[in-house]
């Protein structure tokens, strides 16, 4: 398992932990308990993210990307969506083209 599947997993598993937390003490926890906040903030970091690229600012975009991560993790913790989920989108994309794949969905 390559380091960046190891850190996602050992986060994933410690924003789960604080499910049932006291918002008011973690952070997770609150974000657990309102998806809409959840989202919300997904989105700041993902614009804040796209800013450190649009900069060139290599070390801004780390650690803006590791916010966004952390936020799509608390994000499926949120609304009960698993790693395991997502992945298995991503396998039942593999193998075909980006134009194709797009294409084909819904919407």
């Amino acid at each position: 398992m390559s380091r960046f599947a190891e850190t996602l997993d050992r986060l994933a598993a410690t924003i789960e932990a604080r499910r049932g937390a006291d918002p008011a003490s973690s952070w997770s926890a609150r974000l657990i308990a309102d998806p809409r906040l959840a989202a919300k903030k997904l989105g700041e970091e993902a614009i804040e993210t796209v800013q450190a690229a649009a900069l060139g600012d290599k070390t801004a975009i780390a650690a803006e990307s590791a916010d966004l991560i952390y936020h799509w993790l608390a994000l499926l913790a949120a609304t009960g969506v698993g790693l395991d989920d997502v992945a298995a989108v991503l396998e039942a994309r593999e193998g075909r083209s980006g134009v194709e794949e797009k294409a084909g969905r819904k919407g």
